[in-house]
């Protein structure tokens, strides 16, 4: 009897923080703000094109695009974004070791040492801005973090998740951003270390 208590408990507590979890990344998008560095963390419709608007703006000073595959240039991300980097060049830096979200944290926590940046606005979609948030504040303690969600250009000032992401996505990020929560991401073997053999070969 105990156990289906337990069991009860743990699945009503999984099912209330999920409905947190959907109220918090389907809410407005609020203004840009200013910050000294931007980190985008691929993997999504639009996070390169906002981030890069977002630099081209002045809405920060240098910009690392985090998780890009070793193919990949900034001519070719330009090109898909519909974004002229020609004078953004210089201040944009292409990640290419993370391929995951702690190695995104990670990434950035070496850029942002190197470039001596003290505030950092974080561009990634909406659904997945808790578990990064999450990484990237362990890894930068003493840096400024700004959260920017993701919109979708059809749905103006309405977070990624907003706009119809699968339930099953929502729900495999949310438990994901619980393990993160734990800090046992750090001790799950990571596909960082594999990719970085790879372009060291």
């Amino acid at each position: 009897m105990r156990v289906f208590v337990l069991l009860g408990l743990l699945v009503g507590g999984w099912g209330g923080g999920f409905l947190w979890f959907l109220h918090m990344t389907g809410r407005p998008a609020t203004p840009i703000l200013s910050a000294d560095g931007i980190v985008v963390l691929t993997g999504g419709a639009d996070r390169i094109e906002s981030a890069l608007r977002m630099l081209a703006e002045g809405h920060g000073k240098r910009l690392l695009i985090s998780g890009i595959g070793g193919g990949a240039d900034l001519a070719v991300l330009a090109r898909h974004s519909g974004v002229d980097t020609t004078a953004l060049a210089q201040r944009i830096t292409l990640g290419r070791q993370a391929t995951s979200t702690l190695g995104n944290a990670r990434e950035a926590a070496a850029w942002v040492q190197t470039n001596k940046i003290e505030s950092l606005i974080v561009v990634t979609a909406s659904y997945h801005m808790p578990r990064a948030m999450t990484e990237l504040r362990r890894a930068l303690p003493g840096t400024v973090l700004i959260a920017e969600p993701v919109t979708h250009q059809g749905n103006p000032g309405r977070a990624e998740a907003g706009r119809g992401a699968p339930l099953r996505l929502l729900a495999e990020e949310y438990t994901k951003y619980l393990i993160s929560l734990t800090g046992l991401t750090a001790w799950i073997p990571s596909r960082d270390a594999a990719a970085n053999a790879g372009h060291a070969g």
